[in-house]
């Protein structure tokens, strides 16, 4: 939500011919009107990384026995920046420039002055602005015009957008609309649609496919198919030309770097929506009468039918004075949900319209809910506010207004403004909304205009994040673009980019912190530089330097919103670090012009072009279980309390756990020896691992087998394949599977996979996701890790499978239990008689422990928390049997119903 522009891309287009001067012929030829043939439009749009290069390309030939004047008119988004314009006329190519604006100003206001044609960008429309230049071209001749311009696509409920108005007005020989996308993380859907052709027709006219990480789609149709119909002359190519599409999310996060320039895209899924405390401002005044005010109370209604329990709302309607739903915020149960219909039904226009007051009164709203925690600690607050026109009523002048307002938040919630037509000051709603983290939007006085409205709500509906930062290492980057967001909202993407300050580095990490609605997370993204090199070879397939270019555009666009709110000196640096990029990078923004030099009756003429304002696996290892016993309240000497230790770095003795055909180890460091056994058990069946009733504490294994034809007699291997840890006294669980992870906080769910690199915070307990490997740490005293073994794709009889260790068990009480808990409690053995057993390379022995006399074997386990594909040898004595005569009871006394 970072662009006050229209939010999620538009990657618009179109190429339209207009032919002026002469009357038109009752009779014409196909396709040529007034002796001028369009015999080729092509549009091609190439997209990179969401960052899309666009060419319109149209060209024509003057069949006439004199001059003629042609006009050539393209549509392109407001969030678009011209970068090129070319007219080329019997092979002779008048290239454009781009120019500061006031340099510009002075070659047009000349060619305006003689009565020339100029050309000139201009609002149409809500999402496009229209291009124009005219030419006159002699008899016999042939003119090409093409037109460039580059954008970010941002992404908007789940998905990037490209809008593309199609209109060339005649029909053409050669029409064709291409779209090549390339996307490193790789395309997950792609779509096209057409407004104003039918499936049938828009079928054999259309190819689109998608593999990997590119995409094409085509729009090529006959001449036959763009009749209006079968005998005319007419086209029917008048409308909206969509193409949709998304990427994998196989990681929230995402970066790329190229030649010493890097973007970050962030969009994480599976986390629970933040509850929202919303106060809506409606303007009430006399001008809302009728049709708008039915409009506005429509999707209102429609609005609380998607508002979610855990929220909490409130009106504040504003017309000369000021009127409340309800004195404070209220939960949006059932019955209150039912009584704000009723309310909203019976909202009547009235008086004059006092902004300030309707703002302050529901900025206040907030503010106490806030403070006297009438809401709940781990939601969000935000102001909508809805008006069709200016202040004029109490405080007026836009100025108070908004330090009024921006004193009133001080920052903590964003701010948004709907302005309702055009009738009102939409730069004051901009900036104010600007300056309040917020944006403003305008609502078009139409038909649908309770769906823009409903449309506006559902982009804010589901806050998954707050207060984000991104993070990269200190002086390691230079002229980054905005890394800070007071929201993540569900279906949208954070970018971020900018520049490296050593292009030698070796690897690069960016870390995004933010409050969840259940903890607070950090999502860690590392690249290596020389897998980033190779994964980005194929970026010439669309072109070169795009992550630059990316960069350039986002700074622009970040620069010119920061200098909508600057005074003085602040707005100066702004604009001429604006002007710097939009000159270097060939940008038509508000500050420059695209100048064009153009030949009309064998004099130069100039033309202006404003802007208005999968990594590999390892093969299958049998994995082991290990426990360390300590000593009853044992930690490292000089450790301070609550340290988490990486199982990686630690020495063997650190790590209890279990793991593989489900093999348990259980070292007594005292001895400097281990023991360890095995269960064998069905696979389904789900054992109790730990379980402590002081703490509240459990940890579950459902085992797995590995797959086996029904003739085959060998025993079956069996393994880890889910695990259950839960803390009753925290209300949370933990679900593991060798494809997600699933956290539940109450009945609030979020979900993650192996690949995803993220911390998980909360009060009590943090979780650590890392390549493979995740860290459990329930306060000081108690950190599992479970470990992810990956199976080689082509083995057809194992399964992957999970290997659990205990870190530190310290904390965890004298009532603790379970296969691995038993043993976080001191106790002895003795190992005697050691004499070769029935293998000459597995001696058996006598051990006593527990107050029975066991034969055990000597033999070894190994412990993968090191390397999860090779693991390292640990010796240990086997108790065989189900570990009988060691645990405690028999092994089915382990045995539960569920992993819950």
């Amino acid at each position: 939500m970072a662009s006050a522009r229209w939010p999620c891309l538009i990657l618009a287009l179109l190429s339209s011919l207009a032919v002026s001067g002469f009357p038109r012929s009752p009779s014409r030829q196909l396709g040529v009107v007034n002796g001028i043939e369009v015999y080729s439009t092509k549009v091609s749009c190439k997209v990179t990384s969401r960052f899309a290069h666009n060419v319109v390309t149209t060209r024509a030939v003057n069949h006439a026995d004199t001059a003629k004047e042609v006009s050539f008119d393209v549509e392109l988004p407001k969030t678009a920046f011209i970068t090129n314009f070319t007219l080329t006329i019997d092979g002779v190519t008048y290239p454009g420039n781009v120019k500061e604006k006031e340099v510009a100003k002075k070659q047009y206001e000349k060619a305006v002055s003689q009565d020339k044609t100029a050309g000139l960008v201009k609002a149409s429309g809500r999402k496009l602005e229209k291009f124009t230049v005219s030419v006159n071209v002699a008899a016999g001749s042939k003119v090409t015009f093409e037109l460039t311009y580059e954008e970010l696509l941002k992404r908007h409920k789940g998905k990037y957008e490209m809008y593309l108005k199609v209109q060339p007005k005649q029909l053409v020989k050669h029409f064709e609309i291409t779209a090549d996308i390339f996307e490193p993380q790789g395309i997950s859907t792609l779509d096209a649609e057409a407004s104003f052709i039918t499936n049938d027709l828009l079928g054999s006219a259309l190819t689109k496919s998608f593999s990997g990480k590119k995409g094409h789609v085509s729009f090529k149709p006959s001449l036959d198919q763009q009749r209006s119909c079968p005998t005319c002359t007419d086209s029917l190519l008048k409308g909206d030309f969509i193409i949709t599409y998304d990427v994998n999310r196989e990681s929230p996060a995402n970066v790329q770097i190229v030649n010493g320039y890097f973007v970050h895209f962030f969009a994480p899924q599976g986390l629970p929506v933040v509850p929202k405390n919303v106060v809506f401002v409606i303007d009430v005044s006399g001008s809302m009468y009728g049709r708008k005010m039915e409009q506005t109370k429509d999707a209102l209604l429609k609005i609380l039918d998607d508002i979610k329990e855990d929220d909490y709302l409130n009106f504040v309607l504003f017309s000369g004075d000021v009127t409340t739903w309800k004195d404070s915020l209220v939960q949006a149960t059932p019955e209150n949900i039912q009584k704000a219909r009723e309310f909203v039904r019976n909202i009547r226009d009235q008086g004059m319209t006092n902004i300030n007051d309707g703002l302050l009164t529901g900025i206040s709203m907030l503010n106490k809910a806030r403070e006297e925690h009438k809401v709940p600690e781990r939601s969000t607050s935000i102001i909508i506010m809805l008006t069709d026109g200016d202040a004029n009523m109490g405080v007026s002048k836009p100025e108070k207004i908004q330090e009024n307002v921006r004193n009133a938040i001080g920052g903590k919630f964003p701010l948004y403004n709907l302005g309702f037509g055009n009738n009102l000051n939409y730069n004051f709603l901009e900036s104010m909304a600007l300056e309040n983290h917020g944006l403003a939007r305008r609502i078009y006085e139409d038909s649908d205009a309770n769906l823009q409205l409903q449309g506006f709500y559902e982009e804010v509906a589901n806050p998954l994040l707050t207060s984000v930062e991104v993070g990269y290492p200190e002086n390691a980057i230079q002229d980054l673009t905005q890394n800070t967001y007071q929201h993540f909202y569900d279906g949208s993407e954070i970018v971020v980019a900018g520049r490296l300050a050593d292009e030698d580095m070796n690897s690069f990490r960016a870390d995004v912190k933010g409050h969840g609605a259940i903890n607070d997370l950090t999502f860690t993204e590392e690249v290596d530089m020389k897998e980033m090199e190779e994964a980005l070879k194929e970026r010439d397939y669309i072109f070169g330097n795009y992550i630059e270019r990316l960069w350039a555009y986002l700074t622009i666009e970040q620069l010119l919103e920061k200098r909508k709110n600057a005074q003085g000196k602040e707005k100066e640096t702004l604009t001429a670090q604006a002007l710097d990029l939009s000159l270097k990078y060939h940008f038509v923004t508000p500050l420059t012009s695209m100048v064009v030099t153009k030949p009309e009756d064998n004099e130069n003429q100039t033309a202006i072009a404003d802007k208005p304002g999968e990594e590999p696996v390892d093969a299958v290892t049998p994995s082991t279980a290990y426990l360390r016993v300590h000593p009853t309240g044992a930690r490292r000497r000089g450790e301070a309390p609550g340290t988490v230790r990486d199982p990686r770095s630690q020495p063997l003795l650190c790590v209890p756990s279990v793991d593989g055909d489900p093999h348990f180890i259980i070292q007594v460091p005292e001895k400097d020896d281990a023991i360890c056994f095995n269960i064998d058990e069905d696979p389904g069946t789900v054992l109790r691992l730990i379980q402590d009733p002081v703490t509240g504490l459990t940890v579950n294994g459902q085992i797995i087998g590995e797959k086996r034809s029904s003739q085959d007699s060998q025993p079956r291997k069996t393994y880890f394949g889910k695990l259950g840890i839960a803390n009753a006294h925290l209300d949370f669980r933990i679900e593991v599977t060798p494809e997600r992870i699933t956290l539940w906080n109450g009945a609030a769910q979020s979900t993650f996979s192996w690949l995803d690199t993220v911390m998980v915070t909360q009060d009590g307990l943090s979780v650590m996701i890392n390549k493979k490997n995740m860290v459990v740490s329930f306060g000081d005293g108690a950190t599992f890790v479970v470990v992810l073994h990956q199976v080689w794709k082509k083995q057809p009889n194992h399964h992957d499978f999970l290997g659990f260790y205990v870190v530190d068990s310290h904390r965890m009480s004298t009532q603790t239990h379970g296969l691995l808990g038993q043993f976080f409690h001191p106790f002895d053995f003795k190992v005697s008689d050691i004499h070769p057993g029935s293998d000459p390379t597995k001696p058996d022995a006598t051990m006593v422990v527990k107050n029975h006399r066991l034969t055990v074997t000597r033999g070894s386990q190994k412990d993968y928390r090191k390397d999860a594909s090779i693991g390292v040898k640990v010796a240990c004595w086997f108790v065989h049997d189900n570990g009988q005569g060691l645990i405690d009871g028999i092994h089915s006394d382990y045995i539960v119903p569920d992993l819950f």
